[in-house]
């Protein structure tokens, strides 16, 4: 039973870990806003 709770516990500290990784980049990462455009072949529309 100790192997069990050692295991639980090491997973939700690796979950904790990345929920706690994903906040940072969510608070302190800004996306950078630019413009896109992707050509599209006139056979693709034509169907």
């Amino acid at each position: 039973m100790p192997s069990l709770l050692r295991l639980v516990f090491f997973v939700g500290l690796l979950a904790g870990l990345v929920f706690v990784g994903t906040a940072a980049l969510v608070a302190f990462v800004e996306p950078q806003q630019r413009e896109m455009s992707q050509p599209i072949k006139p056979d693709l529309l034509n169907k």
